[in-house]
């Protein structure tokens, strides 16, 4: 559904992604982990088109996000994916309901259908009673509880989430976690996780190690297993042979 060859992105001549490629399933939920400046936000950015690539290829489906103009990307983003960052970015002037409601209502949801969605999210995280209230009416691990709602209201086909729970008491972070992958996998949603702390990635089905803007080579699962070694001590005949063949002769 998702997938990324030979990315490369650099920072004012920094780079940040050296040549990263990664799969992503319908449905799954991918956790991309590693220590800060390892490329984790750069990757999420790249994959979700708010990135131009340097180098390589990122592929949605069908569609090649790496030739794609700057405003079909933003289309695309708007239509196939939701965001939640490490902070909130809430619209000020709008309360939490309002707020997570707005992205249903530029979708052409209808104002009931969008309410009652909201409100259903707002329940999910703990939030309800901040619905009337504004974003500075709010301290921030609230605000960051209505950021998620607001990214899975929509239901996109992909979330994208960067380190998501940062803002949040660990307590609290494992909540949202929960909430995050689990409304993932009750409605077949892809989810793309960034996590700073790797013990954070049991949430999800797979974890791919960022370090200094590269990731392992991802494994062929059609590969088939390396036979064991032979441990039998070779026969006496055989490394001789090997050891004093004659080399071909060199050319007149």
């Amino acid at each position: 559904m998702l997938r990324a060859s030979g990315v490369v992105k650099s920072h004012d001549g920094t780079p940040a992604l050296r040549g990263v490629s990664l799969a992503v399933r319908k449905g799954e939920v991918l956790a991309v982990t590693g220590p800060r400046g390892s490329g984790k936000t750069t990757l999420l950015g790249c994959l979700s088109g708010q990135l131009p690539v340097d180098e390589g290829e990122v592929w949605f489906n069908d569609l090649p996000l790496h030739t794609l103009s700057r405003a079909d990307r933003e289309r695309l983003r708007r239509e196939q994916f939701g965001w939640v960052g490490s902070q909130p970015d809430l619209i000020p002037e709008l309360t939490a309901a309002e707020n997570v409601a707005l992205p249903l209502l530029l979708a052409g949801t209808g104002r009931k259908a969008a309410r009652i969605a909201a409100a259903e999210w707002l329940e999910r995280l703990d939030v309800a009673d901040c619905a009337r209230r504004r974003p500075a009416e709010l301290i921030q691990s609230q605000r960051q509880r209505i950021a998620v709602a607001r990214a899975l209201a929509p239901m996109p086909a992909v979330v994208f989430a960067d380190d998501p729970v940062a803002p949040l008491h660990r307590a609290n972070q494992e909540q949202v976690l929960r909430v995050l992958t689990t409304a993932a996998r009750s409605h077949g949603l892809t989810m793309v996780l960034a996590l700073h702390e790797p013990a954070q990635a049991r949430h999800a089905d797979r974890t791919v190690a960022l370090l200094d803007g590269q990731a392992p080579a991802p494994a062929d699962p059609a590969a088939k297993p390396a036979p064991a070694a032979d441990t039998d001590v070779p026969d006496s005949t055989d490394a001789p042979l090997a050891a004093t063949a004659p080399a071909a002769a060199a050319p007149a």
